[in-house]
């Protein structure tokens, strides 16, 4: 096997380890790390969780000696700082690996080619790039948040075959099968942050929390994943939502952001959410300033579950990366509510999308989009 061949094949392997993180890793990137010897793979790591140690450190105690003289393989630059855990690129020099391959650079600021340098420095040959696009694609939020102080926004809808979201009375319950609510919780549980409204909580009583029963893993798997809840984020302009409500009732931290607090703090932090005023325009919650905050609180990957109002205003404001629609094999009706308020009067102002992705799911079809370029 050629020395490209055997790169390729081992750099796929770390991007699966790195896979094994998706949903326990927030704030930190998944990561994913092979050692190997005359192609022989000696030691494999990845990141499980944050604060504990990371795929490169996991891989070098598996391997033991004989990581001295090997390759390292790893999805994401050896990062150079201290943060919770040591340096990673000073722990593959002191055990004696004679060469690194990194799939991309660390987009961190604090390590930005550092760790490769460090590594070149001690005389470690270093290769950059290696399937680059395929470990991009694991930590979309990650880069994004570190590049542009932005999460990764999903816009999630379910809707039926004719478009629609919802009766007029806004009775929305079930719309799809139970696999694609499973997809959902799956969702939900890699992210750092769920958004819904008020209009969608008074409607449904939504608690949108991670739920290990629902989430189709491996009951112990599930059970670590619905152990960290994300944080749900409520956007309440006018503070309508009662305190009784489910969202309210669960475990797991909660924000509610609003226009105004009218001093009402203290009562929000007894029932254990926070409250936060970020005034925008006509008393609406100003969103580009509500998703910074949610980066500077290390939310990489956001998913916002809401009726067609708020949906539509993340939609018309530019706000979201990535579009994911659940389908059913029904219709609706036209008295009922549609996918998104945009409000246009003529086809000038249609929006394109791209459809990235189309799969079934149980009875449903799942659609994953972007808006088109």
């Amino acid at each position: 096997m050629s020395e490209l061949s055997a790169d390729r094949r081992l750099m796929a392997r770390a991007i699966q380890l790195a896979g094994k993180g998706l949903y326990t890793t927030e704030p930190n990137p998944r990561v994913g790390c092979v050692l190997a010897y005359d192609d022989e793979i000696v030691g494999e790591g990845w990141h499980v969780r944050a604060g504990e140690g990371h795929a490169e450190v996991n891989a070098l105690a598996q391997a033991g000696e004989r990581a001295r003289g090997a390759t390292a393989y790893v999805t994401l630059e050896p990062c150079s700082h201290f943060g919770k855990t040591p340096p990673c690129a000073d722990a593959l020099v002191a055990a004696g690996v004679s060469r690194v391959v990194a799939a991309m650079q660390d987009p961190n600021p604090q390590v930005a080619g550092r760790g490769l340098q460090r590594l070149r420095d001690a005389g470690i040959e270093v290769v950059c790039g290696l399937l680059e696009a395929e470990a991009q694609q694991l930590n979309p939020g990650f880069i994004k948040r570190m590049q542009q102080g932005l999460p990764w926004v999903r816009l999630k809808l379910a809707m039926s075959m004719d478009g629609r979201t919802a009766m007029a009375s806004g009775e929305s319950q079930w719309i799809t099968g139970p696999q694609a609510r499973a997809d959902v919780q799956r969702l939900r549980a890699r992210s750092g942050a769920v958004i819904s409204g008020a209009d969608s909580v008074l409607l449904d009583d939504s608690a949108l929390t991670v739920r290990a029963a629902e989430l189709g893993l491996e009951p112990e798997l599930a059970q670590t994943v619905a152990a960290r809840q994300p944080l749900r984020v409520l956007i309440d302009g006018r503070l309508r939502v009662p305190l009784t409500r489910r969202l309210f009732r669960e475990t797991g931290p909660v924000l509610v952001v609003c226009s105004d607090t009218v001093q009402r703090e203290a009562e929000y932090q007894a029932s254990g959410a926070q409250l936060l005023a970020m005034p925008g325009e006509s008393q609406q919650v100003d969103l580009p300033q509500l998703l910074r905050e949610l980066a500077r609180r290390g939310c990489n990957e956001v998913l916002v579950e809401s009726g067609a109002g708020l949906a539509g205003a993340f939609w018309r404001a530019g706000l979201v990366d990535e579009l994911i629609i659940y389908m059913a094999p029904r219709l609706l009706g036209s008295n009922a509510r549609p996918l998104l308020e945009l409000p246009f009067d003529s086809m000038a102002e249609a929006m394109d999308i791209e459809v990235t992705d189309m799969r079934a799911i149980g009875r449903d079809w799942r659609i994953t989009a972007r808006r088109a370029t």
